[in-house]
């Protein structure tokens, strides 16, 4: 059977050499009790990268290193999981490993080991260096923009395929064409936007964007992106929109009808039904007892994946751009619909609003495509 799927998985557990106020990771600290670094023994990784080629039923394998900060495993990590991975890899089928790093502790060395072996990199950057320091700080408190930006010249000075990921707050959401025209000034080719959603049981921190705000600001970079740079920039959300023009199935998992395609596995095998559960709830069991496949296939994986359609309130399934959007991330769905019904996501009037904006543009992809 075809089976897709996408494991975060965290050689170094939530470790981390930063400090981001907003990181949801941070409290994970606390999820294992053992003292110093917990990074990903020998035989776990041996274990989980053939697991991992077994488990692809595709002909392309993506490995996707996560942490915290996954750099903090060193250099002779990957190197050696780039050699089990060859060890183990059929014929007829190609790896490509991609890695997230807030950027901070790459060298030439790594990037050049990462650019010999094809490496994807995604780097986290919020924007100009007055949006960025507000809340990526070091363990001291101290700006990190400068580090940041270093790592990403390298990762370019080497060839290594690059993409920016912003996390978009309320720090830098009045700021759309300031925060785009900066990351065109890197020349960078691919750009994920992710919005600051944090849960109080009031409601949201102060960081988090409003949902008025996270759908101005995509409105305003896609109105800059359709004049200025389709077809040179990659924006992530953006591209999906564009897909449904052709009727192409979402690949990004906040946008599926259902979700549980994008588990956890942490330093110690153990295997989660996505990065936002990590938590003993959405424990599945661990890699070094239950195999990958009997993991992703499981009836608790399952049904975590299709209770975000179940659990969709009538006001989404009757949404003029429910196609687009499907209820977005599970984690944001707590507030009320117009009616009273539970389970809409937060950030609801936003996208419909960016949707609804980007129709037009659907609609002409679609007659072009026709003619």
């Amino acid at each position: 059977m075809d089976r897709e799927f996408q494991i975060f998985v965290k050689p170094v557990g939530s470790a981390c050499n930063l400090r981001c106020s907003y990181c949801y990771y941070n409290d994970k600290e606390h999820l294992y009790t053992e003292s110093g670094l917990h990074k990903m023994s020998d035989e776990v990784l041996e274990e989980y990268i053939k697991q991992h080629i077994e488990a692809t039923t595709d002909n392309v394998i993506l490995f996707s290193w996560h942490g915290g900060e996954p750099v903090m495993a060193g250099i002779d990590f990957y190197r050696k999981a780039v050699k089990i991975q060859k060890n183990y890899l059929p014929a007829e089928k190609k790896i490509i490993n991609g890695i997230q790093t807030n950027g901070t502790l790459l060298n030439d060395e790594f990037c050049r080991f990462m650019s010999s072996e094809g490496f994807i990199a995604g780097i986290s950057i919020d924007g100009p260096a007055e949006l960025h320091d507000i809340h990526r700080l070091d363990k001291a408190g101290k700006e990190t923009f400068s580090k940041v930006l270093e790592g990403y010249e390298l990762l370019r000075k080497h060839g290594v395929t690059t993409e920016i990921l912003c996390v978009v707050g309320s720090h830098n959401a009045n700021h759309p064409l300031e925060v785009y025209d900066f990351f065109k000034s890197l020349d960078t080719a691919f750009i994920t936007f992710l919005p600051l959603v944090n849960r109080t049981p009031d409601g949201v921190t102060s960081d988090s964007v409003s949902a008025a705000a996270f759908g101005d600001f995509l409105i305003a970079v896609f109105d800059e992106w359709v004049e200025k740079d389709i077809g040179r920039i990659k924006i992530q959300l953006f591209e999906e929109v564009a897909g449904t023009a052709f009727n192409q199935e979402h690949t990004l998992c906040i946008l599926k009808k259902t979700c549980g395609g994008v588990p956890v596995v942490e330093y110690n095998g153990d295997f989660y039904s996505c990065d936002h559960y990590v938590n003993s709830e959405h424990n599945l069991g661990n890699i070094m007892e239950l195999s990958l496949s009997e993991l992703l296939d499981s009836p608790r994986q399952k049904a975590f994946g299709e209770s975000k359609l179940k659990t969709l309130p009538e006001y989404c399934l009757h949404c003029e751009v429910r196609e687009m959007c499907n209820g977005e991330c599970p984690k944001n769905r707590f507030v009320k619909t117009p009616d009273g019904e539970s389970g809409l996501n937060y950030l609801c009037a936003g996208y419909k609003k960016f949707f609804n904006h980007c129709r037009p543009f659907v609609e002409a992809l679609k007659m072009a495509s026709n003619t």
